[in-house]
């Protein structure tokens, strides 16, 4: 009877033995496959339209006529590899995908050193992504909101702490020094110290903006979404990346982080189109239309969208708060059922039109 083996399964013994059979190279091939690896991580995340990376000279790997492991040699002809070019650049079209596919014809070769080489030549570009292109950070653990399947609301509770012993909890300053004094260690406030990678974090739990301007804010959800979208191409060029505990690590202490700062700065520019509403009304400037862009941090894409709709027809029409409440309403009522939002985003999308709601429902 065959024993079913699950896909997760088949990934942890993918991943384990791509790590032994780089692990048993010689150092010298292994940091020239470490090499090679940068330049391909560094052409993927960068999205270049040209790629040049080589195989190595010999490789180690099992001979099933001697069912032993042995040094071969890679074919010379092979060993340069050039992907892109011009019609690449002309297309406006990166390397990912050419760079998957020619692995992938590189792996299926019968040549065991071709086949071996690009397979570990895969596995040493996505350990790069995930284990040196991005920060380590903090152990942290989070929550689901009420109703919702990914966590992303810090547990802990920390009070604040010592910057020279929670070296951990601060940024080092790089620049001019005194000499002999070493680094400044910058502390970050306890609501950011809660999150994976605190120097990221823009907002408290009560929405309060942390650092300078809403630019800076909108700079760290960038560095967030880019360092999900490092860890999405390791696992699109080795899918058993997912296999590997610092990946994880990463996904979830990063992903919590990115949901939950996302939707604080929707919720913030939210407020912002609150107050402009309300200043514009009291100039008088609002009687020729209104119409509403409103920010929503999706949880599918991971990045602030708009949802857009009338609040008061163009024409001369004087501006009237229940205007507001009524659109904001009509506007809810139509997302309650749309399919297009997981239910996640559909609520924290609710969320933000009761937030309108209420702020013009109070107005006499």
């Amino acid at each position: 009877m065959t024993e079913n083996i699950s896909p997760a399964s088949q990934l942890r013994d993918e991943f384990g033995e791509k790590q032994a059979l780089f692990n048993t190279q010689p150092a010298i091939i292994q940091r020239f496959f470490e090499a090679q690896a940068r330049q391909i991580a560094d052409a993927l995340i960068e999205h270049r339209y040209q790629l040049k990376f080589t195989l190595p000279d010999r490789i180690v790997t099992e001979i099933p006529q001697i069912d032993q492991p042995a040094t071969i040699s890679v074919p010379p002809q092979v060993r340069e590899q050039h992907i892109g070019g011009f019609k690449t650049r002309l297309a406006r079209e990166d390397v990912k995908e050419a760079v998957r596919h020619r692995l992938s014809q590189l792996e299926h070769s019968p040549d065991p050193a071709i086949s071996t080489s690009a397979g570990l030549l895969r596995y040493a570009a996505a350990i790069h992504m995930v284990h040196n292109m991005l920060p380590s950070g903090r152990s942290v653990t989070y929550r689901p909101d009420e109703g919702e399947d990914i966590p992303t609301i810090p547990t802990e509770d920390l009070a604040p702490e010592s910057a020279i012993t929670q070296a951990s909890d601060a940024i080092a300053e790089e620049g001019k020094a005194d000499n002999g004094r070493g680094d400044l260690q910058v502390p970050f406030v306890p609501a950011a110290r809660r999150f994976y990678l605190p120097q990221w974090i823009s907002f408290d739990d009560n929405g309060k903006l942390l650092v300078g301007s809403i630019k800076e804010a909108e700079a760290d959800l960038a560095s967030m979404q880019r360092f999900i979208n490092i860890l999405h191409t390791a696992s699109s060029i080795a899918p058993y990346m997912i296999a590997d505990d610092e990946y994880q690590k990463k996904r979830y202490g990063m992903l919590g982080q990115l949901i939950n700062q996302g939707r604080a700065l929707a919720r913030y520019k939210t407020k912002e189109i609150i107050l402009t509403i309300k200043e514009r009304a009291t100039l008088g400037s609002l009687n020729r239309g209104l119409s509403l862009s409103l920010p929503y941090f999706d949880d599918q894409s991971l990045r602030i969208n708009t949802t857009h709709f009338e609040v008061i027809p163009a024409g001369r029409i004087m501006f009237v708060p229940a205007f507001v409440v009524r659109a904001a309403r009509e506007e809810a009522a139509k997302r309650v059922q749309d399919t297009r939002f997981d239910p996640s985003t559909r609520k924290h999308l609710i969320a933000e039109l009761k937030m309108l709601e209420d702020a013009f429902n109070t107005i006499q």
